[in-house]
């Protein structure tokens, strides 16, 4: 595959999509105004802590999201850890604007910044099937989208859902729930004219790692980790990464049951690409797939999320829409994130946000190309054990990251001296497993070869950025 970044085709639709989302926003009947809306369907798909290193289990996803569209190969989770995550896929913002900086606080949420809100107001019918946001309570209905099954709280199998405002147990393995109503959802597109935004989040990759019972016992490739499973020596790391106990074993055990519930997503995935191939609309239908975050197999010890390092925030990150000239078969190499879900959205569908909501990402659509991502990550409260509140700078060959004397209070505020307690920097072309820590015992001259006082100056900036309103 080549490394490009794709031409597209898609001013025509941008031109009638303007029309069409003003003809909305005026008030006009939405089903009379749509009937031949030109518009893409557009569908998001968010596996749950999904480390990139999975394409086994998922041929037919990437045969239809990667053999015909483009795979994002430095895809970013910019908080790597569920709510933040998905909160940014929504808004396009970093967690320190959207203010979910943790699990915790999903409250945060401005749900008027949301893209399912600029849809929906734009004459989009949007449905959600699947995990929503952490802690949220299952008697709620989530705000703009006017058909849903939630899941609170996730769980693999016999769940407890809100369907459409009705709480219930189905009792099936939960992919196969949102597979289903995802199936029913497109379903209702042949009497329903709108275009529609299809949001799908199965609970699989995440722990237990729960696989459906016909892949329970399936051999999975072997695996003998990589030179960071677990890493020999942690001198120069952080004192959590020190003191971390992961071992080979515990990431061969993880990685296999991550495997076998991925396995049911791709059949989910192929069934819905299966139903839009059915209907008509495979050509005109924006889809994406991302995982909220990465996750950690042994890497310096470490058995989770929540860490800068690349097995945890770099995510699998596909995106298809033949009808817009995302069709190709290519990869791009461009620094991409969670981030930048929202406006690439937002550019398709024509629709203009509002400068009350400024957004952190860009759209894909065009040529823009960062020289750089901000990851982040805020402790909640001041229990001992895990990492401490950090912010990194990943460029295309280095990382420079910064732990702080941080934490989130009750109201997932940010308190503390904001003093910084460790730094990390990674030669990422010639140590891509994040071994060598080149500020570990260095000197001032050696910090200064390495650049270290303007990535320094360039994080700090970028901690409290506040976005623009340009796709």
């Amino acid at each position: 595959m080549s490394d490009d970044t794709p031409s597209l085709k898609r001013r025509t639709f941008l031109a009638a999509s303007a029309a069409a989302g003003a003809s909305a926003a005026a008030g006009w009947p939405a089903a009379s105004a749509q009937a031949a809306d030109p518009r893409p369907n557009i569908l998001v798909i968010v596996t749950d802590d999904h480390p990139k290193q999975t394409a086994w289990a998922l041929p037919k996803t990437r045969a239809w999201l990667t053999g015909q569209g483009v795979e994002f190969t430095r895809g970013h989770a910019t908080t790597p850890l569920c709510a933040p995550g998905r909160s940014s896929i929504f808004t396009g913002q970093y967690a320190h604007n959207h203010g979910v900086r943790g699990n915790q606080h999903a409250a945060n949420l401005n749900h008027h910044s949301t893209v399912q809100r600029y849809l929906q107001q734009a004459g989009y019918r949007t449905g959600l099937y699947g995990k929503y946001l952490n802690g949220w309570d299952v008697d709620d209905n989530p705000p703009y989208f006017d058909e849903f099954a939630v899941l609170a709280p996730p769980t693999f199998n016999n769940g407890t859902w809100n369907v459409d405002g009705t709480v219930q147990t189905i009792n099936n393995y939960t992919t196969t729930v949102v597979k289903n109503r995802a199936l029913s959802f497109l379903d209702r597109s042949v009497n329903d004219t709108r275009p529609w935004f299809l949001y799908l989040a199965p609970y699989a990759s995440h722990g237990p790692n729960t696989p459906e019972g016909k892949y329970a016992d399936t051999e999975v490739p072997a695996w003998n980790g990589r030179p960071s499973v677990p890493e020999a020596d942690r001198s120069d790391k952080p004192g959590f990464i020190k003191n971390a106990t992961g071992t080979l074993a515990d990431g061969k055990a993880i990685r296999t049951n991550q495997l076998r519930t991925l396995l049911s997503v791709d059949d989910a995935v192929q069934a819905v690409h299966d139903k839009l191939e059915a209907l008509g609309q495979l050509e005109n239908t924006l889809v994406f797939f991302i995982a909220d975050n990465g996750f950690a197999w042994g890497d310096h010890g470490w058995t989770k999320k929540s860490v800068p390092y690349t097995p945890v925030v770099e995510v699998p990150f596909f995106v298809s829409w033949p009808a817009g000239g995302l069709d190709t078969g290519t990869n791009d190499s461009r620094l991409t994130g969670n981030i930048d879900i929202a406006p690439t959205i937002l550019d398709a569908a024509g629709i203009t946000p509002s400068t009350q909501y400024p957004i952190d990402g860009r759209s894909l659509l065009g040529s823009y190309r960062r020289d750089h991502i901000l990851t982040e990550f805020f402790k909640h409260g001041t229990g001992e054990g895990g990492p401490q509140t950090w912010a990194s700078y990943i460029g295309a060959n280095r990382q420079y990251t910064e732990y702080y004397q941080l934490h989130t209070d009750a109201n997932g505020l940010p308190t503390g001296t904001g003093a910084v307690l460790f730094r990390e920097y990674y030669d990422l072309a010639n140590d891509p497993h994040q071994l060598t820590n080149k500020l570990y015992q260095a000197t001032p001259a050696q910090e200064q070869a390495l650049g270290i006082p303007a990535l320094a100056a360039q994080l700090s900036a970028d901690r409290v950025s506040s976005g623009s309103t340009a796709p």
